[in-house]
């Protein structure tokens, strides 16, 4: 959606029984995280199963969010940053809780976000507090250079997306 950092994985959500189908692609069962895997080459896949993996919004779900973009079926930009938000909250304190924190930042600042709909998801779970949480982020948040922007730019684009939140 931001179209700024480049991923070196893919993550995809499937049906329990679409799960046969993959496993004569090496698909790999990680019971620690709840997901499914196939590593090839250089692209990691990790596969998320309905009623069974836990995300921040169960997969079941996700499809209620999901939208058409270069021919793919993506999770729209709000419930990635909830998705975000909550892989972040599991590991924060790693490399990829940072590029968690950049995917989010990237998301707010170079997405076509609806607050307005990031928030209507949250109300449907038990996740209000992100709100709060994305507002502290966003207000500690200074590596402007992981977005290819200028202090000034960064400036200005931080503050007019903290006065959006705050309305929420």
């Amino acid at each position: 959606w931001a179209k700024q950092q480049k991923s070196k994985d893919i993550d995809i959500v499937v049906e329990i029984k679409e799960l046969q189908r993959l496993k004569a692609e090496n698909l790999l069962k990680n019971d620690r995280l709840k997901k499914y895997e196939i590593k090839t080459g250089n692209v990691d896949i990790d596969i998320y199963a309905s009623h069974y993996s836990r995300l921040t919004i169960p997969p079941e779900d996700l499809k209620e969010y999901a939208k058409k973009t270069e021919g793919f079926s993506v999770v729209s930009p709000e419930a990635l940053v909830i998705l975000k938000q909550g892989a972040y909250e599991d590991r924060k304190n790693s490399f990829k809780g940072e590029k968690d924190l950049v995917d989010i930042m990237s998301l707010l600042f170079f997405s076509d976000i609806d607050l307005k709909s990031y928030k209507a998801i949250l109300n449907k779970y038990p996740l209000n507090h992100y709100i709060k949480n994305l507002i502290y982020l966003l207000r500690n948040f200074n590596n402007y250079n992981s977005l290819n922007l200028t202090p000034r730019g960064f400036k200005i684009k931080k503050e007019e997306i903290l006065k959006k939140l705050r309305k929420l």
